[in-house]
């Protein structure tokens, strides 16, 4: 009787074990996928998921600043929360090593975002003005 109840409980437990397995791979075959077609259809977003991992509207709030607005965003702001909450969360001092990494990426994700449209603008502007190499006279 007792090889029997043992027999069960081995069963059941790879039954489980076997079902959990099986869904995270579909799991990670499906994130993956997402990730190839988010790469083929826009080969920054990828990169900027992948390292950042936040989204523009987390990282304002970790950082208590508004998002930018076409493009534009006041960097001054930004930077004096940040150095606020970095020296706040430095781990010396008591502080959180987690919450000083996240406010961290916080801010790199908003320098990214007004970098990335800095780009896009310039390279608007310059296809409506054309071209201007910056020539200098005295050479």
């Amino acid at each position: 009787m007792a090889h029997r109840i043992i027999a069960q409980i081995v069963f059941t437990g790879s039954r489980v074990l076997g079902r959990a397995v099986v869904e995270a791979y579909r799991q990670a075959a499906a994130s993956s996928k997402y990730a190839a077609t988010a790469g083929k259809n826009n080969p920054s977003a990828a990169a900027n998921l992948a390292s950042a991992g936040l989204t523009l509207d987390e990282a304002c709030k970790i950082l208590n600043v508004r998002p930018p607005r076409a493009g534009k965003a006041n960097m001054d702001d930004v930077l004096e929360r940040f150095k606020k909450l970095f020296d706040l969360n430095d781990p010396g001092k008591g502080g959180s090593f987690y919450l000083q990494s996240k406010v961290l990426r916080a801010r790199e994700r908003i320098e990214m975002e007004v970098r990335e449209r800095e780009e896009a603008g310039e390279a608007e502007r310059e296809t409506t003005e054309g071209w201007n190499p910056k020539v200098y006279k005295d050479r």
